[in-house]
């Protein structure tokens, strides 16, 4: 079966407070892709963060000591790096400029995922939405009721990688489908059993839909179709992209 890719474009520029549901589907119907069950619908992160008011102006915040002194040494703007602060749990590493750290659910990345990219207005920052599974579910179920259909919804960000150039798209929020597809026991082409594989499907998924998804695009959502996903999982800790977080006791890099 073929995975087709569908871009939705002619959405607004979502503000604090928007039905982003509403805008999505409209947009939907606006670009006759039509809705499928099994589809997936790959939102940025930046729309759910931006209607539900995870918006900071840079004018008020006051810088610590701490924000002021690094910020002077690497040339960067000290109300960023409070925020950056404010919005880590740990700091993984900080060297040459770069700050990277652990935030939300156990995400590690740099700046904590703050953006000052194509922002509410000029000054003006988004964070990270603070419980990007529960925005999936809700964006879901208020999908649900505007088009009729059960799709999958994940919420993405782009992150860095360790060991490797270039940004990818990650999923953070997931709702409606397993966000692994967990092959140990199976067997490969060979008959060999499989002991470790347990692949990223939620991921698969993001970066696919991050090909469509261009920073100077103004595509805020795009459609999966084809891709073979399971039912979500019905136990709790199974469920969304914070059980795609690797459990400390088994992180050999933290």
């Amino acid at each position: 079966m073929a995975i087709v890719i569908l871009p939705i474009p002619g959405m607004p520029s979502v503000r604090p407070g928007d039905d982003l549901s509403a805008l999505i589907a409209s947009a939907i119907s606006m670009a006759k892709v039509g809705v499928k069950p099994g589809d997936v619908l790959v939102v940025c992160q930046k729309v759910v963060s931006k209607a539900e008011g995870r918006v900071v102006a840079l004018g008020d915040v006051e810088p610590s000591a701490l924000a002021r002194s690094w910020a002077e040494r690497h040339d960067k703007d000290p109300r960023l790096i409070e925020l950056v602060f404010r919005e880590s749990t740990r700091i993984v590493r900080m060297d040459h400029g770069n700050l990277i750290v652990e935030t939300g659910p156990g995400w590690v990345c740099a700046n904590a995922g703050i953006d000052q990219s194509n922002a509410v207005a000029e000054g003006l920052v988004t964070l990270l939405p603070v419980d990007p599974d529960a925005s999936a579910r809700r964006l879901r179920a208020s999908l649900r009721g505007h088009l009729g259909v059960d799709l999958a919804v994940v919420i993405t960000d782009t992150f860095g990688r360790p060991w490797r150039e270039g940004q990818v798209e990650f999923a953070l929020g997931v709702a409606g489908m397993a966000p692994v597809d967990d092959l140990r026991g199976t067997q490969d082409m060979n008959g060999h059993e499989l002991g470790v594989t347990v692949i990223g499907v939620a991921d698969e998924i993001a970066c696919a839909a991050g090909l469509a998804m261009r920073k100077a695009a103004g595509i805020a959502a795009v459609l999966v179709r084809g891709c073979e996903i399971g039912p979500e999982p019905e136990e709790a800790g199974q469920r969304g992209g914070a059980a795609m977080i690797r459990p400390r006791e088994h992180d050999l890099f933290r």
